[in-house]
């Protein structure tokens, strides 16, 4: 919620909800707006940022939240901080479908895997809308680098999926036969 405060002042829950949603989903995660709600009191709480309600002129009362200095040092400080990163988690579920193959059918497989693509497909579009709406504001500088390289993990990602493809095509319809489902 700092990162996403630390661009703009003054933005609603929706607000960051809305700028998750359009830089961070295609590499990190976009959190529920009751997360990004819970956060935001949390953080307050702890003096990283204030809040305030809008005034009368508003149809809606909406609570508007800043980063203090204090949540804008902490912020940095974890940024340009010098401790690695660690390693990137993957949790790929077609994978893990892949791997339990020799329980499957592998007409099912390929089935995902293809879908897999499709999705992923369309990721990629929405990637490059993002990057397209970004325009030249300075505030989209670095979250343009970040969208780039997700562009480019898409484009990856569909390349590993044509290659899984091939390689279930050469397995065949291969099955452990004493791993093979059985009915009845």
């Amino acid at each position: 919620m700092l990162g996403l405060l630390s661009f703009r002042d003054g933005r609603t829950g929706y607000d960051l909800k809305k700028w998750a949603d359009a830089s961070l989903r295609f590499f990190y995660w976009s959190p529920a707006i009751s997360q990004i709600y819970a956060e935001l009191r949390r953080l307050e709480e702890l003096g990283l940022v204030t809040s305030r309600r809008s005034g009368p002129d508003e149809p809606r009362a909406k609570r508007r939240y800043t980063i203090t200095e204090d949540g804008r040092a902490a912020l940095a400080a974890w940024a340009d901080g010098t401790q690695d990163c660690g390693p990137a988690v993957l949790k790929h579920p077609l994978l893990l479908r892949v791997w339990l193959g020799h329980l499957a059918v592998p007409d099912t497989l390929r089935a995902l895997v293809e879908r897999h693509r499709e999705r992923t497909r369309a990721g990629l579009r929405e990637v490059r809308e993002a990057l397209a709406d970004a325009g030249a504001e300075p505030e989209w500088d670095f979250p343009r680098v970040a969208l780039g390289w997700s562009e480019r993990q898409h484009l990856a990602e569909l390349e590993l999926a044509e290659a899984m493809l091939a390689d279930l095509e050469r397995l065949g319809g291969r099955q452990h036969a004493q791993d093979a489902p059985t009915h009845g």
